[in-house]
Parts: structure tokens; C-alpha cells; sequence
């Protein structure tokens, strides 16, 4: 009777198990530390500071990378339960009519017909000597660990993104404001012009060519707004809110993030995740490889079973009905076609070409990094030239305020003038936002790492 009473245990555990277990987190589990908040701080603006915040909580791209990791989990979770024993329970129930009768030497049945009760909870676990449940794990955990940096990859190339986007709005908006005063200073040009050809101080040909310049002027303008609009959709699309308008700085309230590194140690791109994506690949591979060598080793299997069998069912539950069986149960494939050399010969192929693109990915990543400490540099380089040039115009302007003081300049004169200077500004304000961007790419070639810290991190 105390197998009996250890059946019905059994049975009532295995019953009052969930077939599903409720996850009482439904929110994927999100990595603020990926967002590198303390570095965008650095860019000494609140509103690009709440904006990547409101990302961090509502982009969709953040929360299925976020889920991307958790399956993953769940694959892990998986291959490990192949580690443990199993215990299943499976009942039968089966009606056997036999006729018209059966000989057993000098012994006859006749035809009869009976029920079979089988109530029977199995238990197997196969014995991992070989190591090879175990080696199949830790290749899905490395599975795990490249989609946890595929994760960091696309917050990194997310936040770099928006980040982009937002500065070329402040520099579409600056751009407008510029380009308006450029066609009101047209404007007056042609109304100018247009005097000096009534009383035939110029040619018609003068007149038109200014005119031609106020449509020219007009077009970009038009060009600017259809920027503006796109940038700010944009924009919406990461936030994921088609109406909430885009809050930002002015222009004039965006200065450059001084005194970053132009160079970097050469073991910079171990911070990448592309690179430490290559280096979990290749354990994974590895660990698939000596899993393929285990196949041609055989497997021992302990199984066990233990339940009632009945031919009646006010039977079932006496100390008669009652069974027990255990063994060990080896097994050897004699022969599978080549399928195991075959898997073994894929294995090492897949582990080769893993090399391959390890290294390339190690080019890659230099390549990346070298670009962008290039434009990084030469976009500020552009834009100390771009103020020099800048202050050359205002003093040119300024010189011309002057002569029109004194009468040695026309109204005209001081137009032209003025409108050079908006031109130069332009040149200015794209080579200052330029300098930003530039920052941001160098940002996220070397791995999403504060550029300020990389070379003490190292």
C-alpha cells in the first residue's frame, strides 16, 4: 500500500501544476544604463535629455530588442530542462477480444474478450557522461549573450539616430529663420534694383537676375519647411506619438561639447557590440563542434516505472494491481548514412567562416572608428573656418554701416552686404551642427562608450 499512497501523491502534484505559468511582469525588462544618459548630458540640453527619455520608455524598437533577449531566456530555460530527468504520466485503457482461441502447448484458451487497465508514471533521465546536454546549453546561453548585445546595438544605433535627427531640426529651424531675413533682404534688393532700372541706372538684365535670385531664395525656403516637416515625423516615429510636438532648444542655445579625444587606443573596439557579437559567436560554434564529436559516442538512458495494471477496475487500486520496472538503457548508432560525419564536417565549417567574419569584423570596426575621428576633426576644423569666415563677413558688413554713415555706400550697398553676411552664417550654422553630428557618429562607432572616458576606461 505505500507504493500505492506514493502514486497518488505523484499524481496529485504533477495535476496541481499550471500548465502555463503566468509571468506577473508583462513588461519586458528594458537597460536604462544602455540609453548612456550621463553622456548626452554632456550636450547641455534638457529637451534632448526628456526626449530620450520618453524613447526609453515608449519605443517600440526598444521593447521588441527587449523581448528578442527574454525568448531568448526562455530558449535557455529550454535546452537546460533536456539536462534534467523527466516524469510523465499516461494512462490506457484497452479492451482486448481474442478468438476464436489460442494454443499454448498442450494448453488452450478459448475465445474471451477482457478490459486492460494501465495506469503507469514513467520517469527517464539520460546520463549526460559525455558532457553533451551540458555543451548544448552553454551554446544557447551564448545565443542568449549575442542577442543581449544585440540589444545594447540597437540602443546605441537608436538613441544616435535621434539624437541626429534632433540637431538637424534645430539647424533646419536656424536655417528658415536665416533664409526668411535673406528674402526680406531680397526683397528690398529688388524693390532697389527695380528703382534704379525706372530711371535707368541699370539694365533690365540686372532687374531680372535679382528677381531670378528672390525665387531661388523662395524655393529653398520651401525646401526648408518640407525638411522640417520630415525631420519632425521622424522624430514622432521614435517617440511614438504622431501629434506631440517636438520640443528642442534654439540654435543659439546649442554650443559644441569641448575637449574629446581625437585619439583612441587600438583595443577601443572591444566596446562595440558587433565585435563582442563575433566573439560569442565563435564560443557557440565551438561548443556545437564538440557537441557534434559527442554523437558517435553512445547514451545511456536510467528509466524507470512504476503505476497500476487491472483487468477489472474494482481492481486497479489493490496491492495486486501494483508493478515496478527499472533499467538502463544503452544506445549506439551502428550506422546513420554519413549523417553524424556530415554534422561534424558542417560544424567545423560554421566554426571557420565564424573566424573569417571575426576578423572582418575587426577591420570593420577600425575602418569605422578611423572615419569617424576623420570627420570628427574635420568637421571642426570646418568650423573654425567657418567662424573666421564669419567674422571677416560681419566685419565687412559692419565697414559697409559705416561708409553708408558717412554717405560713401548706397541703401543697395548695405543689402548686398547684409545678405553675404546671411550667407556665410548659413555655411556657419550647417558646419556647427556638422560638429555635433560628427560627435555623435564617433559616439557610436566606438560602441556607444562616453568618449570622454574611453582611453581611462581602457
Amino acid at each position: 500500500m505505500k507504493k500505492f499512497h506514493i502514486i497518488i501523491l505523484l499524481i496529485c502534484f504533477i495535476l496541481s501544476q499550471p500548465a502555463f505559468a503566468r509571468n506577473k511582469n508583462t513588461e519586458p525588462q528594458k537597460h536604462i544604463e544602455y540609453m548612456n544618459i550621463e553622456w548626452w548630458e554632456k550636450f547641455n540640453d534638457e529637451n534632448l535629455t526628456n526626449n530620450l527619455l520618453k524613447v526609453y520608455e515608449k519605443n517600440y524598437d526598444l521593447k521588441n530588442a527587449a523581448l528578442k533577449v527574454k525568448e531568448n531566456e526562455q530558449l535557455v530555460k529550454m535546452q537546460f530542462a533536456n539536462e534534467l530527468p523527466s516524469l510523465s504520466l499516461s494512462g490506457d485503457l484497452s479492451r482486448d477480444l481474442r478468438g476464436p482461441y489460442q494454443q499454448y502447448g498442450n494448453m488452450r484458451i478459448p475465445t474471451y474478450s477482457q478490459y486492460n487497465y494501465l495506469l503507469p508514471i514513467t520517469a527517464a533521465y539520460e546520463v549526460d557522461i559525455w558532457g553533451s546536454n551540458r555543451l548544448k546549453t552553454k551554446s544557447v546561453k551564448q545565443e542568449l549573450e549575442i542577442m543581449k548585445q544585440a540589444e545594447r546595438a540597437t540602443y546605441i544605433a537608436l538613441t544616435s539616430d535621434f539624437v541626429s535627427d534632433y540637431f538637424n531640426l534645430i539647424k533646419t529651424d536656424k536655417f528658415l529663420d536665416i533664409q526668411n531675413e535673406l528674402i526680406e533682404t531680397q526683397t528690398g534688393i529688388v524693390s532697389k534694383t527695380k528703382d534704379k532700372y525706372e530711371i535707368g541706372l541699370c539694365s533690365i538684365n540686372e532687374l531680372l537676375a535679382e528677381e531670378k535670385m528672390l525665387t531661388t531664395l523662395k524655393e529653398e525656403r520651401n525646401n526648408h519647411l518640407k525638411t522640417q516637416e520630415i525631420l519632425i515625423n521622424s522624430l514622432r516615429v521614435y517617440l511614438t506619438d504622431s501629434t506631440d510636438n517636438i520640443a528642442r532648444n534654439s540654435y543659439d542655445k546649442i554650443s559644441l561639447i569641448q575637449g574629446i579625444p581625437t585619439e583612441y587606443n587600438t583595443d577601443i573596439i572591444v566596446n562595440r557590440p558587433d565585435y563582442i557579437q563575433e566573439e560569442d559567436n565563435i564560443k557557440r560554434i565551438g561548443f556545437d563542434v564538440r557537441v557534434a564529436k559527442r554523437e558517435f559516442l553512445p547514451k545511456f538512458v536510467i528509466y524507470g516505472q512504476i503505476g497500476l495494471n487491472a483487468y477489472h477496475l474494482d481492481t486497479l487500486f489493490n496491492s495486486a494491481s501494483q508493478f515496478f520496472n527499472a533499467g538502463v538503457m544503452p544506445s549506439l548508432d551502428l550506422f546513420s548514412g554519413g549523417r553524424k560525419l556530415a554534422l561534424l564536417r558542417f560544424r567545423k565549417l560554421e566554426y571557420e567562416e565564424a573566424l573569417n567574419s571575426y576578423q572582418k569584423t575587426i577591420l570593420e570596426c577600425i575602418k569605422e572608428i578611423n572615419s569617424g575621428l576623420v570627420d570628427y576633426k574635420t568637421a571642426l576644423e570646418n568650423y573654425e573656418e567657418a567662424k573666421n569666415r564669419l567674422n571677416v563677413q560681419d566685419e565687412i558688413y559692419n565697414l559697409m554701416q559705416d561708409k553708408h554713415t558717412i554717405g560713401a555706400s548706397s541703401d543697395l550697398d548695405i543689402l548686398y552686404a547684409k545678405e553675404a553676411y546671411l550667407m556665410v552664417q548659413k555655411e556657419e550654422v550647417s558646419d556647427k551642427i556638422n560638429s555635433l553630428i560628427a560627435a555623435i557618429g564617433l559616439y557610436k562607432a566606438t560602441g556607444g562608450v562616453d568618449l570622454y572616458k574611453i582611453n581611462t576606461n581602457l
